[in-house]
């Protein structure tokens, strides 16, 4: 089967409805390995346990899942991409300044969860393999899975993007079976529809309210959900969630029947010291293809947050939120990529979760605490965006209200996680927020004291510099990288530059802008003449998904520009015109750094000097617009924040 291309899944269709499958519910599809295991524990079985837990799932899947993302947070998208960034881009107009919170807070959690879900999915479906071997160690086997995992990545999902779909159908199917076989025994199981068990759980359970950290790992992959939405389109989630829901639910039910039918036994009674009862109620016969089966699901489900972490990264350095990295794109399929450093940053974060905890039950004290967080923070930005919407205000306050009180609830019962490992994913999470938030507002700080000047004051001088036969020429075209909105605007960093760090004569400078929109997929460009034959500038519009290939795209831009006659690139050396040589090209652009001169607050120094070093560590900027280095010339400009004074100093002679 052909993987299709981005934009051909938005409409309906079998192919659509099938890669759905494998791309978008890995993470939620596979939480039938252990979220029943996490409820029942290590106490002697229950019936009125085993019934409230999967109510409390029922309804987690109905009211969170369903209705609150496939119905609800689906409708917002950024034309057809979903994730709190892209939401976040959708609310920012409102001009709103602390959304910027709930989008920082939301993405780290998010990144977060990407560390804990492959460790745990691959060791939930490794453990299978203690039915047969008790006394295996499972460290090693699921290391090297996450190994291989994270080496392919390199390659692009298209490698093995057509497993995904007919693994995860079987899966899925597999899931369904399973459940019915049980229920069959025990039809019973069906009141768990009513509400009142999933009420009476938190009285009965040992656990208590708490118990709601358990049962919230059912939903845990509604927030990938919402961000794979670019990768198949709305419709297709919404139809295949039918699908997988009922499987989903006739398993969860299928493993409560189970636990009806052994009341007062234990789970090591029934099958050892690492009994699950997701391998418990398949027949004997059938656990080998049942192990194979859910491991290959768990490496798909950790295949899609890591595809998501990294769009998630892309898109926060678009919208500054994140240092610049390399990024890299192994197929031609729109959207996909891959990012080297936050892939071997991933695999490092899994291996250390690994080596930690051990087995998938410890982890799952530190699963759900980071993801909770973001829910709560999708809730914050969906509210701005139905009032932007102009929905009701009689629709808007129930719907948030519930979500808060349902999300409140579950982050107050997953704090008891804390303590037991979820403080890992937590620091993981905080440690991320203050790279967003340090890095966001060191931006802000860095432009505000940029310094910008009206071009219409230099256009005379540019003009008799670029003939100005006095001054060895510097290039033929000289381009600078330009942070100026306005056209009629530069820095004055960039003009001094030019006219006084040695006078840079040439026969045409441009002036090439980037920026960034709130749309994922746009490519425009706009040229303005602004000293005829001289100087030009040509603004860039690209979405917050594309890749900033500048390099190419001024290339592309020349061409066109050239095919209409409005500029001659050929070189202005005499014998080089003759023969109708393309004149050579200069791209100049500037490197703060932070002046000694600079006089600032504590939390400032902090900021700043955290931002340089970071800045160090990342990608630099030549590599980052897509230039190739060999006609880059990088100047380096002191950034002097709050200027001392003027020192009254004392002439003596």
């Amino acid at each position: 089967m052909e993987t299709p291309r981005h934009g051909q899944l938005s409409k309906i269709s079998l192919a659509g409805l099938l890669v759905t499958l494998g791309i978008i519910y890995g993470d939620i599809g596979t939480s039938p390995l252990y979220v029943m295991k996490a409820i029942i524990g290590a106490a002697p079985i229950s019936a009125d346990i085993a019934l409230g837990g999967v109510s409390c799932i029922f309804w987690t899947l109905t009211l969170q899942t369903t209705i609150k993302y496939v119905y609800i947070t689906l409708n917002a998208d950024n034309h057809g991409e979903g994730g709190i960034f892209a939401l976040y881009a959708l609310v920012k107009r409102t001009k709103v300044k602390w959304l910027i919170i709930p989008a920082i807070i939301g993405g780290s959690a998010l990144l977060a969860d990407g560390i804990i879900t492959p460790p745990i999915s691959v060791s939930s479906a490794v453990e299978g393999i203690r039915t047969f071997f008790p006394e295996i160690n499972t460290v090693p086997i699921v290391i090297g899975i996450l190994v291989i995992l994270f080496t392919i990545q390199q390659f692009g999902t298209k490698l093995v993007g057509n497993f995904f779909a007919p693994m995860m159908l079987i899966w899925f199917v597999m899931l369904g079976t399973l459940g019915v076989i049980q229920i069959a025994t025990n039809p019973e199981i069906f009141k768990a529809i009513n509400p009142y068990y999933a009420y009476k759980l938190l009285q009965i359970h040992p656990e208590g309210f708490y118990v709601l950290g358990f049962v919230f790992l059912c939903t845990t992959g509604a927030e990938a959900l919402y961000s794979d939405m670019g990768h198949c389109g709305r419709q297709n989630i919404r139809i295949s969630w039918v699908f997988v829901k009922s499987m989903l639910v006739l398993n969860y039910f299928g493993q409560a029947a189970y636990l009806m039918n052994h009341d007062g036994e234990t789970l090591r009674n029934l099958g050892g010291e690492f009994a699950n009862p997701f391998y418990l109620i398949m027949a004997d016969w059938f656990k080998p293809f049942g192990i194979a089966i859910a491991t290959s699901a768990a490496v798909i489900a950790s295949q899609a947050l890591i595809s998501g972490s990294f769009t998630l990264i892309n898109e926060a350095m678009r919208l500054n939120f994140w240092p610049k990295v390399r990024i890299k794109y192994p197929t031609e399929l729109k959207g996909q990529l891959y990012i080297p450093s936050i892939n071997w940053l991933l695999l490092l974060g899994c291996i250390m979760i690994v080596l930690h905890f051990e087995e998938s039950s410890n982890m799952e004290a530190a699963y759900g605490l980071a993801i909770v967080l973001c829910m709560i923070m999708t809730t914050l930005l969906l509210t701005y965006y139905m009032v932007i919407k102009r929905v009701s205000v009689y629709f808007i306050l129930p719907v948030i209200l519930l979500y808060l009180t349902i999300e409140g609830s579950f982050l107050i019962a997953n704090l008891k996680k804390f303590t037991h490992g979820g403080y890992v994913t937590l620091f993981i999470a905080l440690l991320l927020i203050a790279i967003m938030s340090i890095w966001f507002r060191a931006k802000k700080i860095s432009k505000s004291y940029t310094k910008m000047v009206k071009i219409d004051h230099y256009k005379k001088v540019l003009a008799e510099l670029s003939v100005d036969l006095s001054i060895p020429k510097y290039a033929t075209h000289l381009v600078y990288m330009t942070n100026a909105n306005r056209v009629d605007e530069i820095e004055e960093k960039v003009l001094y530059s030019i006219l006084q760090k040695r006078p840079k004569r040439a026969d045409i400078y441009w002036f090439v802008h980037v920026n960034i929109v709130n749309e994922p997929y746009r490519t425009e460009y706009k040229v303005t003449e602004i000293l005829k034959d001289d100087l030009f500038r040509i603004d860039f519009n690209l979405g917050f998904r594309e890749p900033t290939k500048i390099n190419l795209m001024f290339k592309e831009v020349l061409r066109d520009m050239v095919k209409n006659g409005e500029v001659d690139i050929t070189s202005r050396y005499e014998s080089l015109n003759k023969n109708n040589i393309i004149g050579d090209f200069k791209f100049v652009l500037s490197e703060k750094f932070l002046s000694n001169d600079s006089l600032m607050l504590w939390h400032e120094k902090i900021i700043m000097n955290t931002y340089f070093f970071m800045k160090k560590l990342s990608l630099s900027e030549e590599k980052a617009f897509g230039l190739d280095s060999s006609s880059v010339k990088i100047e380096k400009f002191p950034m002097v924040l709050h200027p001392p004074e003027k020192l009254c100093l004392t002439r003596v002679r």
